[in-house]
């Protein structure tokens, strides 16, 4: 029996005097876990007498009504949510466009909502044509929230298909502008290392070896380097051969360049940040993003074969920084 947004008032008897609220309510209402229980009375959705109470472990008083009162259940799938979009390109087939940096491409736990799936079903629901016998986007490659950039959508199951083999088979290009701590000793290069789940930290990735416990998939990310500032930081342009989870942001850490900004892999005060002016320092070190830019991709049609080419700037608030090592010498 599924959960509903009714009501379940419980008065209790002698019998119940002492057992825990939760363990009582659970018993009593019969169609929900006491761990169900407990977590909506820790929300706030139990009272005792009318009187709300949020300790599962309450002892429960003969002569008093118990009661609960489940929300209504979170909708299952995506709903519409109309925000604005910066769309690159649409036809029948697909939808290509710059994703800004703080939005979240698929809902999931702690973004339940507002994310670009949202956003697509809310600007193409009616056009698309259902992947995998739902009417929703098809998302063939992901950014990280913070990541800002061109992305491209399915709107129909053979683009979806054809796209997603081409990502697959790597029969696209995909470059991205990072800005990292340190200078590379060479113009250009290449990092091929493997990259799995974090030994302790599972929301992290990391280089690891390709074989045992900890066996790693293999990734590659090539680089050139487009600029530097003050000796301290680079501006590079990387190409993705493979597309693993981090992989740019895994990949530069590993070499001694993390990213400005990063939030999970720049884990100490770079020893070049000593280089720049004490304002640019520390507007670089304040930066509340990773500093990467999606800024080409490139991909044949996969109905009419066409081949389609996007180019976009970094947005506003990487471009200023850069503007900014750029301004000071």
């Amino acid at each position: 029996m599924t959960e509903t947004s009714s009501r379940h008032d419980c008065p209790a008897t002698e019998a119940d005097r002492g057992t825990r609220a939760d363990r009582f309510l659970a018993a009593r209402i019969g169609t929900l876990s006491r761990s169900r229980v407990k977590a909506l009375i820790e929300a706030g959705h139990a009272s005792e007498a009318g009187r709300p109470f949020t300790d599962p472990s309450r002892p429960v008083q003969p002569g008093l009504t118990y009661s609960l009162a489940p929300p209504p259940p979170a909708p299952a799938r995506p709903q519409p949510q109309a925000m604005a979009l910066n769309i690159l390109h649409e036809d029948a087939d697909l939808i290509v466009l710059d994703k800004p940096a703080g939005l979240v491409v698929h809902p999931a736990p702690g973004n339940a909502d507002g994310t670009l799936v949202n956003a697509l079903l809310a600007h193409a629901g009616e056009e698309l044509e259902g992947i995998g016998g739902e009417k929703r986007p098809g998302i063939v490659h992901r950014l990280d929230k913070d990541t800002s950039g061109v992305m491209v959508v399915a709107k129909t199951e053979a683009a979806h298909r054809a796209l997603s083999e081409a990502f697959a088979s790597r029969d696209l290009g995909r470059e991205y502008l990072a800005l990292v701590w340190g200078v590379p000793t060479e113009a250009g290069g290449e990092v091929d290392a493997a990259i799995g789940r974090h030994q302790t930290d599972r929301k992290r990735m990391a280089v690891v070896g390709r074989g045992g416990a900890r066996s790693g998939k293999h990734a590659l990310t090539r680089y050139r380097l487009e600029r530097v500032f003050h000796g301290a930081v680079a501006l590079l342009r990387c190409r993705l051969a493979t597309g693993r989870t981090h992989q740019i942001r895994v990949h530069l850490a590993h070499i001694g360049h993390p990213m400005v900004g990063d939030p999970v892999y720049l884990r100490r005060t770079p020893a070049a940040a000593r280089l720049l002016p004490d304002g640019l320092r520390e507007e670089l070190l304040g930066f509340p993003r990773q500093a990467l830019h999606a800024t080409h991709l490139e991909f044949h049609h996969p109905i009419t074969r066409k081949l389609l080419t996007f180019d976009t700037p970094p947005p506003n608030d990487m471009q200023a920084l850069i503007a900014r090592l750029a301004a000071a010498g």
